[in-house]
């Protein structure tokens, strides 16, 4: 996944655990975060609400390999922008981060035109 965002021109973070970005100078700068739903110690949902608490408006987008409704919708309800079973395939994580940056852009704390992930 990061050679291919790397290729369309995304400068890309990545992170060992939830933990490690929330600790990381990357939280306040970041265009978007795309983070799998499980994750050891803290999970997708509680990172998106962590994030939130910290400030930061980025789109969130999750990836999954145990895709379930409930985890879906209370993804979206939290303020998700997307949400991907895996596997999936490469344009439909593009087109789902293309999107997110396009609606966010328009929004309060946009990252004024950069790309990111």
């Amino acid at each position: 996944m990061n050679n291919l965002l790397r290729s369309r021109g995304y400068i890309v973070h990545t992170f060992a655990s939830a933990e490690e970005f929330l600790g990381s100078p990357h939280l306040s700068d970041s265009c978007c975060v795309i983070a799998d739903v499980q994750m050891s110690a803290m999970n997708g949902l509680e990172l998106l609400a962590s994030v939130r608490m910290h400030g930061c408006t980025a789109p969130f987008i999750f990836i999954t390999a145990f895709p379930d409704e409930s985890v879906r919708a209370r993804a979206l309800k939290a303020g998700a922008t997307g949400f991907l079973a895996k596997p999936f395939a490469a344009p439909s994580l593009i087109k789902c981060l293309d999107e997110a940056l396009e609606r966010h852009r328009g929004g309060v704390g946009a990252c004024d035109g950069a790309k990111g992930a």
